[in-house]
């Protein structure tokens, strides 16, 4: 019965995605910290973790989803913002850690609803 709970697709989805916030998060940090580095490339997580993420919500079930690990690399599409060859924004990365620390809480509180329908089954109380 339990298992049903943690086994649903959406509450892996959003497992998924939460790791991907969280290694998001992390990408974005060194982004920031690196904004003056000589050369340095603006990272993010895998486009392919994307593709691969989309493709298995829409027909790919939960195995599909339990396989799926988000991973970092360079962001391709980051243009040299000076002649240092650096590429990352500051005005840009403040935006995505924004989008990103929303994309986050909302993940939590999904989990969280779900682990309060178990803790409710189980005490009869809902908090």
């Amino acid at each position: 019965m339990i298992e049903g709970l943690f086994n649903q697709s959406n509450y892996i989805a959003t497992k998924k995605m939460m790791d991907a916030t969280t290694l998001r998060q992390e990408a974005i940090a060194s982004n920031i910290g690196n904004v003056q580095t000589p050369g340095y490339k603006r990272i993010d997580v895998a486009n392919d973790f994307k593709d691969a993420f989309a493709k298995a919500l829409n027909g790919g079930g939960t195995e599909a989803l339990k396989q799926l690990a988000p991973g970092i690399e360079v962001d391709s599409d980051a243009t040299e913002r000076d002649e240092t060859g650096n590429t990352v924004d500051l005005e840009k990365e403040i935006l995505h850690l924004s989008e990103n620390q929303i994309a986050h809480h909302l993940e939590v509180k999904i989990v969280t609803g779900t682990l309060s329908k178990l803790r409710l089954a189980i005490t009869g109380r809902p908090s």
